[in-house]
């Protein structure tokens, strides 16, 4: 490869080493868009923040810009935005919580350094959270552990820790502690230096930076500020911490076996701050990245030492009415990115312009002029990119495949006016290459059908080709709830009764199940085939 000159190669030292890229990841309403918010808020990159809740007449949040988003108070795409926080230049990636919108979350997990995994007080850890737990552990991506809710009714902390530990099979070492809980949550007290943070909460409520006093935690008795009841439960709880708690560092925890945890509530603001600086302190930098070469060894990635390389890990069209157009997220894995720079796209093996780069708030755009490793970059997408898409400035090489998941929902779809096909077709074609759904034809390409791993998909997929471009559409939903690619000559394969046998987006051979049992007689029925489950 070409080498960097020293002084591009320190340049790039320097802005990595600040750069923190990270999802947050959670069960559904656990509170993570409203983290998102605070973290914006603190960051100053907004000046008040526009709550999920109170959506009639109220703000809304920043990350969410899908109107559906904003109707149904979910995160329905990932959504990705930078800003300066003191000395780091942070990169956030916010996922849908939801379970059917999975998928999404998993390729935004690949462009991620670490994770924030947030958790209801109330309600520990849910399934959701341990799905993507276990992408975060698979991938070895570091995570910090926020429990969230402490303003309201809520399980122990201690309690919560030991869930964290039983079900995540990971070790969870307490950073800080909560004084009080639900109405009583009056701050937090660092373990390391016993240095206590009081909150008072603002006439604004959580939409302005929270009032913090300061003091030791010999001093907080006779402050006044806490019961002696509340009081007698944070000693007790540090003194048992001390004792059988697991010690923290750093090591253990970029290596996946320790979660930091820290208590908060970012509906009132009160611990986001610290919790913020501690993120920053301990979250890993942009690191090197493993590449499949394309002789068929493997490459790691640096990020200072390798030219520009980035993937396309996401693909969006229509995110501003203005706009309308498609966008492809990159993610600058090495070099430095510079506006208007020719790369090679490895798929196409040929040279494109990386014209019109841009950061993304919401659906406000700023051009991008440079962006280094960790960055999250979109590129108006005439085309050419798909999901997955390795570019850069050397070529031979490319990144790891994305994940794919196997659809469990099937149906077909119809434009409900004959003379919308046009527009129907364009609208589908797009949701297609973004992941919004999966797209299947049958074997003599007269019939297609939609697959999704959640019926929200579906949802999703109306509502935009309604909005966006003005097709309404009937659903009709297919009997299977499983499927399996298939090895061997179609021809020959005997499906059973509930089955259907289709191609994909690829033109790989697809066979679509009623249920798991259907699936087994048709492995009896057809030994020299094989069934693979995608993934």
């Amino acid at each position: 490869m070409m080498p960097i000159d020293a002084a591009l190669q320190n340049e790039l030292a320097i802005a990595t080493a600040k750069r923190r890229t990270f999802a947050i990841i959670s069960h559904p309403d656990a509170g993570k868009t409203t983290l998102t918010e605070k973290l914006l808020l603190y960051s100053g990159l907004i000046r008040t923040a526009g709550m999920v809740r109170g959506r009639k007449g109220g703000k809304t949040a920043a990350s969410d810009w899908m109107g559906m988003e904003q109707e149904r108070g979910i995160s329905i795409t990932a959504s990705a935005m930078q800003f300066p926080y003191k000395d780091a230049v942070i990169n956030l990636l916010d996922t849908p919580g939801h379970q059917d919108f999975s998928e999404d979350t998993y390729r935004t997990l690949t462009a991620a350094d670490s994770a924030i995994m947030v958790i209801d007080a109330a309600k520990g850890v849910e399934a959701q959270t341990r799905k993507l737990f276990a992408v975060c552990r698979l991938r070895r991506i570091p995570v910090l552990t926020l429990i969230n809710k402490m303003d309201l009714p809520g399980r122990p902390p201690l309690d919560l820790m030991t869930e964290v530990e039983q079900a995540l099979d990971i070790h969870a070492s307490a950073i800080n502690w909560p004084i009080g809980s639900g109405s009583d949550f009056a701050g937090i007290v660092t373990r390391a230096d016993g240095r206590v943070q009081l909150f008072s909460k603002t006439a604004h409520g959580g939409a302005t930076k929270v009032d913090v006093a300061v003091l030791p935690l010999a001093d907080l008795e006779r402050s006044g500020r806490v019961s002696p009841d509340v009081m007698a439960q944070v000693t007790h709880d540090l003194e048992l911490l001390d004792i059988a708690g697991n010690p923290f560092s750093r090591g253990p925890f970029l290596a996946g076996e320790v979660t930091p945890v820290f208590f908060a509530s970012a509906l009132t603001n009160f611990g986001i701050e610290s919790f913020l600086d501690a993120f920053v302190e301990l979250a890993p930098c942009p690191g090197a990245r493993p590449a499949d070469r394309d002789d068929g060894g493997e490459l790691s990635v640096d990020p200072v030492e390798t030219p520009f390389s980035a993937y396309v890990f996401k693909l969006q069209a229509n995110m501003n009415p203005k706009h309308r157009d498609s966008t492809a997220f990159l993610r600058v894995c090495s070099g430095r990115f510079e506006r208007d720079m020719v790369v090679r796209h490895h798929r196409l093996n040929r040279e494109v312009r990386l014209s019109r780069p841009h950061s993304m708030v919401a659906q406000a755009r700023s051009t991008v002029e440079e962006a280094f490793p960790g960055d999250i970059i979109g590129i108006i997408n005439p085309g050419l990119f798909a999901i997955g898409d390795t570019i850069s400035l050397t070529g031979g090489f490319n990144f790891k495949p994305l994940p794919q998941f196997q659809p469990e929902i099937f149906a077909r779809i119809r434009p409900t006016d004959v003379g919308k096909r046009k527009a129907f077709d364009k609208g589908m074609e797009q949701m297609a290459q973004e992941g919004t759904v999966q797209i299947m034809r049958s074997l003599n390409d007269l019939e297609s059908l939609v697959a999704a791993v959640g019926r929200l998909q579906f949802d999703v997929l109306q509502y935009r080709l309604r909005h966006e471009y003005r097709v309404e559409t009937a659903l009709d939903p297919l009997p299977f709830t499983c499927s399996a690619w298939l090895e061997g000559d179609p021809a020959s394969f005997k499906p059973p009764s509930a089955s259907m046998v289709v191609k994909d987006q690829r033109g790989r051979v697809v066979v679509l199940f009623g249920d798991q049992l259907m699936k087994t007689i048709a492995r009896d029925r057809n030994p020299d085939h094989v069934l693979r489950d995608m993934g």
